[in-house]
């Protein structure tokens, strides 16, 4: 959740790299956008998206909440991202080297940690082996350098216990435990993104929702089907799971797992081309149906920014 929608935006696209994929707005409330960024094409994995309320308060990071976005870079990438963030003017600490428990065992990672404008932490994880991902043609960092996609989140709770359980119902294994944080990854060629790790924090504030913070974590499945088995298996467990929400792009359940942290399940279809072209991604405020006849009022209740121009794509893979 972020304050400003220009400030966000400049951030997000002009100095972390991503592409503006898509310009909406909040379904539940039309007159706040809904912005999501991520690589060229938009793909699962590589999407952050915000809900930019100028008037609302400042939250607070901790217990039963996501409280750190960790973003993959290649490893030789580092001393890239360590001069354009000082050309920025974006204060960062490290590179901190770190061990963490990967897929075949202690990895070595080296990481940039900083905020974003409104507060919330922001990590540049350098680890080999990250994948590929789609480039664009209009990116202002050098495909060799990109983000490549969402390396982890981590979670605050009281209790790692209970919700590593309900991870591993969801398909992750745990990969092991430094101090205390559990990690888990994804089985096979999947497992070097899309991590999760559980910090267990004992007695601590509880985070307060608002700008600067983490409203939810999604997870993708590949259709309804699957999503609906999920559902039925989170039920079985006496988890207390949304009805499917039609989010226009994808559809989505939510449920707070164990330690109160809000999840989602959302469908990798129909995905972001399902009213747009690649080259016109994120160009254009586009609205649900049910709001097309409001788009007057609601284009004038939204502050002016600036969308990208269209501009070819590349789509070749590293």
């Amino acid at each position: 959740m972020a304050g400003q929608p220009q400030r966000n935006l400049e951030f997000y696209t002009g100095v972390l790299g991503l592409r503006l994929v898509k310009v909406t707005v909040n379904f539940d409330d039309p007159e706040t956008y809904h912005l999501y960024y991520g690589d060229g094409l938009g793909q699962p994995g590589t999407i952050l998206t915000f809900f930019p309320w100028q008037r609302a308060l400042a939250g607070r990071a901790g217990v039963h909440q996501i409280a750190t976005i960790s973003l993959a870079i290649p490893l030789e990438s580092l001393g890239y991202w360590m001069h354009r963030l000082l050309e920025k003017g974006v204060g960062y600490e490290g590179p901190q080297r770190r061990e963490i428990p990967g897929p075949s065992g202690l990895e070595e990672v080296k990481v940039l940690a900083l905020r974003d404008p409104d507060g919330i932490a922001v990590e540049l994880v350098a680890a080999p082996g990250v994948p590929a991902s789609r480039h664009w043609a209009g990116a202002p960092v050098p495909e060799d350098y990109a983000i490549r996609g969402l390396f982890a989140a981590q979670m605050w709770v009281l209790r790692a216990e209970p919700s590593v359980r309900l991870l591993e119902g969801l398909g992750y294994r745990v990969l092991g435990e430094v101090d205390t944080i559990t990690y888990l990854g994804l089985p096979g060629a999947e497992a070097s993104l899309g991590r999760v790790e559980v910090r267990e924090t004992g007695q601590f504030m509880a985070a307060r929702g608002g700008v600067g913070t983490v409203h939810h974590l999604a997870f993708r499945v590949p259709d309804d089907e699957t999503q609906q088995a999920l559902r039925e298996q989170l039920q079985r467990q006496g988890v207390r799971v949304t009805a499917v929400q039609d989010r226009l792009y994808f559809r989505s359940i939510y449920f707070r797992e164990p330690g109160g942290v809000l999840f989602e399940i959302a469908t990798d279809v129909p995905g972001f081309t399902y009213d747009e072209s690649f080259e016109q991604l994120g160009t254009d405020l586009r609205l649900p149906g049910w709001l097309e006849p409001a788009r007057a009022q609601i284009t004038q209740k939204l502050p002016a920014i600036p969308y990208a121009a269209p501009l070819p794509m590349q789509h070749s893979e590293a």
